[in-house]
């Protein structure tokens, strides 16, 4: 009865979709700063060298270091390149 009631509760959430962000990975030398738009919120992200984040689960708007501005839907895969943002 209990594992009944435990696979009951454990469904839905294996059923559930997973939140989809995107995956931004610095190839610079040094920490690169994204400007992160997102929800009216206008946030800062520092990504060291060679680090990656994920980021914009809802959609957003990023500004990369070199001031190129890119909407983003989430589900991304983009490298930092120069300061330049490259998608995969």
């Amino acid at each position: 009865m209990m594992a009944r009631f435990a696979a009951v509760l454990l469904v839905p959430l294996l059923a559930a979709p997973a939140a989809e962000a995107a995956s931004i990975t610095n190839t610079d030398p040094a920490a690169v700063v994204l400007v992160i738009t997102e929800s009216g919120q206008r946030v800062e992200v520092v990504v060291d060298a060679g680090a990656s984040e994920n980021l914009c689960a809802s959609g957003c708007f990023m500004t990369t270091p070199d001031g190129d501005r890119i909407g983003l839907d989430g589900g991304e895969t983009i490298d930092i390149v120069k300061g330049s943002a490259v998608f995969k």
